[in-house]
């Protein structure tokens, strides 16, 4: 279980092809805290550490996840938001993610506007049925408050603070970008009768 608050911005050093699948190995900042089997969310996708060195921590990326998440996408140089697993007392900031990614998006706007900054990214239906105005969407693994929707969009103002810390200051427009729904409205909508909003 994870946050949406970003703990830092890593670097992916190499991917390695495997078959159908990929490792990827990304200089992180918190490298020499990890262990082997601890989880760590990787553009909001939760990937376990399968090996370690002083700045380095690698991630097996199997044939499911490069198929449903943009992972499959990233080469190396690529900056990625990393976040680490939600320790019991911990303070919940952003909203409960669990690193599932539901689908991806692609950004159809990134623009400033003062000292903000305008995101907007493109929904599928599944997952525009779970948002509301003012609701929570991780974008990338980012927590973030949906300002506005569209029929197939939503619309995000991302503040300076978030853009320094995370990896949307290097974001273009036609990125993809991973998509995880609101858990409680995932539980909300399997409880609901279904209904010709929700098939």
């Amino acid at each position: 279980m994870f946050t949406g608050l970003v703990e830092a911005v890593g670097t992916i050093t190499r991917r390695e092809e495997r078959g159908e699948q990929a490792r990827l190995t990304v200089a992180l900042p918190f490298a020499g805290e990890l262990s082997l089997g601890d989880s760590v969310a990787v553009n909001g996708c939760c990937l376990t550490v399968t090996q370690i060195s002083i700045y380095e921590a690698s991630f097996d990326i199997l044939a499911q996840t490069m198929e449903v998440t943009s992972l499959g996408q990233l080469e190396e140089g690529a900056q990625v938001n990393l976040e680490r697993a939600l320790r019991v007392g911990d303070r919940l900031g952003g909203h409960f993610v669990q690193g599932h990614v539901d689908a991806t998006g692609e950004i159809r706007d990134w623009s400033e506007h003062g000292q903000d900054h305008r995101l907007e990214v493109s929904l599928p239906p599944d997952i525009r049925q779970l948002c509301i105005p003012k609701g929570s969407l991780a974008i990338d693994g980012i927590s973030l408050t949906l300002a506005d929707l569209t029929e197939d969009s939503a619309i995000c103002w991302i503040t300076p603070h978030t853009v320094s810390a995370t990896h949307l200051g290097t974001a273009q427009i036609g990125q993809k970008v991973n998509l995880e729904g609101d858990l409680l409205a995932k539980y909300v909508r399997q409880q609901l009768p279904s209904t010709e909003t929700n098939k």
